[in-house]
């Protein structure tokens, strides 16, 4: 595999890739950045240009399954995708920006330049920020099996109910039928698949899998807030906010928007007449005060200067601001916002790994990585004739690295047990450590 680009998305995708095993290779020009990947991740480097034949050539483009270029100019990764699969690339994958060069009338340019799939950075964030609106409280969202399964993230506080408590204790209280299953535990840095014995404390990071039903119940046990959310404040007027906006304010909320660019202040205002559009710059004090950021229900700074995201949500906080959302693209910030008490981070590179991956693995319907953890969440269908079609959950032998979390069933979802069948064309979501992903695909497909 060859990855076009050592910025956020591309080290990620390549850290994600070499962990299970695929021979990868990074190119980029710019030395600084494959010194830092070369030091952190297990995989080859090259210094060039993705639209440089001779680079590509270097790198074994002939002998390549999957291209990806991800840097932060579409035009580079359009050609360099071209060129990729003129060498002989079998699939590509391109980065692409802007919205011309993304929708559906530029489907002929893209089979021209021979992209396989389009990621969209910007989209993926702006579905995160939806899925976290309707959870108040949580970290991070993920609705799998056609939305009826969610994994939602918390950290647990010291008055959350479950703190103190084993998971066998919690699995006794819900018998004989559960509606949700904790699927993994971060605590201290290190990420665990979570069994019976083990008891959460206060500040373990935990997501669980829940039915969508069951998601009031759930966010009581964790100790979350469910709140209504009317005024919603944006800074920073990119794509991004824009596609949030045009949702929210179609749902009836009530949008606020700051942005610094005059012209795209305005452009925003007559796109979005539903919407407040100030122009100013979102680490304004002043002017954060004067438009009432104290009084909203959520704050999310969406620029992509992670320093002003980060000031603004803080003093968003100290105003008032009932929860704040910031974007960050440096992974150092994370443990800082979480002292600082910056309720949510999100990173575009998870956003547009997940599309990604989901190509890269065939027979993989859906796949969520996190900002904090290895494990990964995937949603596959039993194959007719696989090992796991005609057996219970306790006959597979999953390795300790893998638990089954849900069966989705004619649109029917149940919490996996021991005792649970599973037949051909049960949809399945699974946590699983990046080495153990071929043996998930291996028992289900």
């Amino acid at each position: 595999m060859i990855v076009v680009g050592a910025g956020e998305v591309g080290s990620y995708l390549a850290e994600r890739l070499s962990r299970e095993g695929h021979d990868v290779v990074v190119i980029d020009p710019d030395g600084r950045r494959l010194a830092d990947v070369a030091e952190r991740l297990d995989v080859l480097t090259l210094a060039g240009s993705g639209t440089q034949p001779s680079t590509l050539k270097e790198a074994g483009i002939a002998r390549c399954d999957v291209f990806v270029a991800v840097t932060s100019t579409d035009e580079v990764n359009l050609v360099a995708c071209f060129l990729a699969h003129q060498a002989g690339a079998h699939r590509t994958i391109a980065r692409l920006e802007e919205r011309e060069l993304r929708e559906r009338g530029a489907d002929g340019l893209h089979a021209a330049m021979g992209i396989d799939l389009v990621i969209d950075p910007d989209e993926e964030t702006a579905q995160e920020i939806f899925e976290l609106l309707e959870y108040p409280g949580a970290i991070d969202v993920a609705e799998m099996g056609g939305g009826e399964v969610v994994v939602i993230g918390a950290r647990l506080t010291p008055d959350s109910p479950v703190v103190g408590q084993t998971l066998s204790d919690i699995a006794r209280r819900y018998e004989p039928e559960w509606d949700f299953l904790f699927g993994i535990i971060t605590r201290q840095g290190q990420t665990i698949i979570p069994r019976g014995d083990h008891r959460l404390e206060v500040n373990d990071l935990v997501r669980v899998l829940t039915k969508k039903r069951a998601g009031r119940q759930l966010t009581e046990v964790l100790g979350i807030e469910r709140r209504s959310l009317k005024r919603i404040m944006l800074l920073g007027g990119g794509r991004t906010a824009e596609l949030v906006a045009t949702r929210l304010v179609e749902s009836g909320a009530d949008v606020t928007i700051v942005e610094r660019d005059p012209e795209r202040a305005r452009q925003l205002a007559e796109r979005l007449s539903k919407a407040l559009v100030i122009e100013g710059e979102i680490t304004d004090a002043d002017l954060l005060a004067d438009v009432g950021v104290g009084r909203t229900d959520v704050v999310a700074a969406l620029t992509g200067e992670d320093d002003a995201n980060i000031l603004a949500c803080l003093f968003a906080k100290l105003e008032g601001a009932g929860e704040t959302i910031a974007v960050v693209h440096r992974l150092s910030l994370l443990r800082l916002l979480d002292e600082a008490g910056i309720d949510v981070a999100l990173s575009p590179r998870t956003a547009s790994a997940n599309g990604v991956l989901r190509f890269v693995r065939g027979g993989v319907t859906q796949v969520t990585t996190f900002l904090e953890g290895d494990v990964e969440v995937l949603e596959l269908s039993v194959v007719e004739g696989s090992p796991a079609d005609g057996s219970l959950v306790s006959e597979l032998r999953l390795p300790k690295d893998v638990l089954l979390g849900a069966i989705v069933r004619d649109g029917k979802v149940s919490i996996a047990r021991g005792r649970s069948d599973l037949r051909n064309h049960d949809d399945v979501v699974v946590f699983a450590m990046p080495h153990a992903v071929d043996e998930v695909r291996r028992v289900f497909g």
